[in-house]
């Protein structure tokens, strides 16, 4: 799912933001958890992006998985509000400082 490519980048600008470095699908996952727990972000944007990984996963490295039409919309329509809420995320720090 190529969509999943500007989901990840603009979760791994966070990461770039915050000074870490790091290249891992899981792992950005993991570090948006962390800004869930310390309460710089929304539950529900961790939780897509691990979705979206997944529907990515699943259809890279598996032969017989694909997402379905709805997922593939979805994951469309959703990537737009992603990036722009990471944005946010990013700017928010930026202004705390």
């Amino acid at each position: 799912m190529a969509v999943y490519m500007g989901y990840f980048h603009s979760a791994r600008a966070v990461l770039y933001h915050d000074g870490i470095r790091e290249k891992s699908h899981f792992c950005i996952g993991v570090y948006l958890e962390t800004c869930v727990e310390s309460g710089r972000l929304e539950e529900e944007w961790a939780v897509l992006f691990d979705h979206v990984r997944g529907l990515r996963h699943a259809d890279q490295y598996s032969l017989d998985a694909r997402p379905t039409q709805d997922e593939a919309e979805a994951a469309i329509n959703g990537a737009d509000c992603f990036i722009s809420r990471m944005e946010d995320l990013i700017r928010d720090v930026r202004d705390a400082r």
